[in-house]
């Protein structure tokens, strides 16, 4: 044990340091320009009009939080990620738990069924965004949903000039992706769950629906939790993949790509508002997330 106690630092110590000088130091120091001028390389001071001559000549308290809350662009950004995470989560966690629900059942083939619905989390979002955008704008629009496609559904075309059906065109393509990985998560709450509890269950005569209802459900919480929290956090920084399919065009600006191109949208580039907006972001992915993880997580001491 004395050994152990030696050497941990020396093994943990590169990985700490590597974690506050990439994270911790940046976010601070992202924390400490949202409450000032900031134009990126260089400090403004608002009074004179000039470039600073110290950054606490650049302080201006809570006016760039004041300008992001009041920009019509970043609410609109909010609202439209809030109806894509609720589309998004619903979308995930239902195909990935019906994909580990079959695959637990398979007699031969699970693995490479495992293996091929997991291959599409090996993709890059950029990647998928420009392959989906060809799907979106050729297959569906041309070739199946089209006047002389397979099937004439209107709504199915052009899903990525409109802001409603790039909603589920979004939804579409992140479920393809990460439907997969979730299903593994789901997977091993399924294998944790005794099997005497299902044999009690069909000895006393309960149906399918009963039984999942039951017993799968609850001892899945804490897979639950784990899924719920990965699917709502992604959803909400979802950012590549909107980039790649819609670019933003039609009004489909989701919050990350709103921060992105905040410094493009005013002039002089403001810097300081795209960090409050940053931090603001921050918040509601944090209270979110753990106001989840603090519901699920009664539900698995109630399971």
């Amino acid at each position: 044990m004395n050994i152990y106690k030696r050497w941990f630092w020396i093994f943990v110590l590169p990985s700490l340091i590597l974690f506050v000088f990439v994270i911790i130091l940046p976010f601070v120091m992202g924390v400490f320009n949202s409450f000032v001028s900031w134009r990126g390389s260089y400090y403004f001071d608002p009074a004179s009009g000039t470039r600073a001559r110290s950054v606490f000549h650049a302080f201006t308290g809570l006016a760039n939080y004041r300008a992001a809350l009041g920009d019509e662009r970043f609410i609109r950004a909010l609202w439209y990620t809030v109806r894509y995470t609720v589309l998004a989560v619903v979308s995930i966690n239902t195909a990935a738990l019906c994909m580990a629900l079959l695959v637990n059942r398979a007699v031969r083939g699970a693995g490479l069924f495992r293996t091929t619905f997991f291959l599409p989390n090996m993709l890059g979002g950029l990647a998928l965004g420009f392959i989906w955008q060809f799907v979106f704008q050729i297959i569906f629009t041309s070739l199946l949903f089209g006047p002389e496609g397979i099937f004439h559904v209107e709504f199915m075309r052009y899903m990525t000039q409109d802001s409603v059906k790039a909603l589920f065109a979004l939804a579409l393509l992140n479920t393809w992706q990460t439907a997969g990985y979730m299903m593994i998560i789901y997977i091993a709450g399924l294998n944790n769950i005794p099997r005497d509890l299902y044999e009690a269950a069909s000895i006393d005569g309960a149906s399918p629906w009963l039984t999942f209802r039951k017993i799968t459900v609850p001892m899945l919480m804490p897979s639950f939790t784990i899924v719920f929290f990965m699917t709502l956090a992604n959803s909400f920084k979802l950012l590549d993949q909107n980039v790649a399919l819609t670019d933003g065009e039609f009004n489909t600006r989701m919050l990350a790509m709103q921060i992105l191109r905040t410094v493009k949208d005013t002039t002089p580039a403001d810097y300081g508002k795209a960090q409050a907006q940053a931090v603001l972001f921050f918040i509601m992915i944090a209270a979110i997330t753990l106001t989840q993880v603090s519901i699920t997580k009664k539900r698995e001491l109630e399971a």
